[in-house]
């Protein structure tokens, strides 16, 4: 073969890999660029109060003698404006503290191990600051398994707990490893930037205005993949592994709205039965919407959960709105 038709075929792997690179050096620069621009865009809002050396973020809302204390899932990257739309049908009945965890929202990013036993310590030391210290725990996604964790060491606080598609201690793929390695790098890159940018906006037709998708888009760039949430994510198999078979005390009473097709983890709403079944007074709403029910289900999610806490406080029957379905569930009407 002549030389020349070698470099020929040698030269279209280069350029590609040479083009590659620019790409990449250029989503690289701009994703730093756009990173250090954005944080002067981010409003605050909520109020920030000192956990350890640190200052952990809350939004309180509502001025009633009942509380209820919200707690993200594994994520949201602001959790105090993702849960406005619950937070607004709450607030007529209830104080609503929503906590941002360590890493989310506008509260600082931290050293230490995300483990269930340190978010829960750390929550209940912003509460303590607050003065919160009798509520229900209303917790989206993986936060079911850190209140496992929570009600243990807080029992005499805790009056109830209301899952929103909560995780649920031995869920198939809960012990499964993420692959943090592969998104910082996407990150740094700029790649999940680009992505995002393609992407439709996931609040489109929600209910939230304008400057909160705004906001909740700045706040995703900044914190989905920032030293805190990634070590959250690490984390995130040991928690599940360290909640297999574990229960919440049989004297809590809990609610739990549930996704009824999930199709990504196998027996999904019987596995929620089942918790619901390990305690004295337990209830199942199964819920025909995506894992984020409280962004089209808030008014289902804060009517429910009112029924219930006055039922659990009183001993009355159900909402009657709420029809059995088996001894451990009911469906919205």
């Amino acid at each position: 073969m002549k030389k020349s038709t070698r470099l020929a075929l040698l030269l279209p792997p280069v350029a590609i890999v040479g083009v590659l690179a620019v790409t990449l050096a250029t989503t690289a620069t701009v994703n730093a660029v756009a990173t250090r621009a954005e944080a002067a865009e981010i409003t605050p809002y909520g109020e920030r109060v000192p956990v350890g050396d640190r200052s952990m973020n809350v939004v309180i809302n509502g001025d009633q003698a009942e509380t209820i204390v919200l707690l993200p899932g594994l994520g949201t990257a602001a959790p105090g404006i993702d849960f406005a739309p619950l937070i607004d049908q709450l607030d007529d009945t209830y104080r609503v503290v929503a906590v941002e965890p360590f890493g989310t929202g506008l509260s600082d990013q931290t050293d230490e191990p995300r483990t269930a036993a340190n978010i829960a310590r750390e929550v209940h030391t912003a509460l303590e600051y607050l003065g919160v210290d009798r509520y229900a725990l209303m917790g989206h996604s993986i936060s079911g398994i850190y209140a496992l964790t929570y009600v243990e060491a807080y029992r005499d606080e805790v009056t109830a707990f209301v899952g929103i598609d909560s995780s649920v201690p031995d869920q198939p793929g809960g012990d499964e490893p993420i692959a943090t390695d592969s998104l910082a790098l996407l990150d740094t890159l700029g790649l999940t930037r680009a992505l995002r940018a393609l992407a439709p906006d996931a609040y489109e037709g929600l209910p939230y205005g304008a400057n909160e998708r705004e906001q909740m888009r700045l706040l995703t760039n900044a914190n989905s993949a920032a030293p805190t949430m990634l070590d959250e994510m690490a984390h995130a198999s040991t928690n599940f592994s360290d909640a297999s078979g574990r229960r919440f005390p049989a004297d809590l009473p809990v609610l739990l709205f549930v996704r009824e097709a999930d199709d990504d983890v196998e027996g999904w709403v019987d596995l929620h039965r089942a918790q619901a079944a390990s305690v004295d007074r337990g209830e199942v709403v199964p819920m025909a919407g995506e894992h984020y029910l409280h962004h089209t289900f808030s008014r289902e999610i804060a009517e429910g959960t009112r029924w219930f806490l006055e039922a659990s406080r009183s001993g009355t029957l159900l909402n009657p709105r709420l029809r059995s379905s088996g001894d451990s569930g009911c469906r919205v009407a």
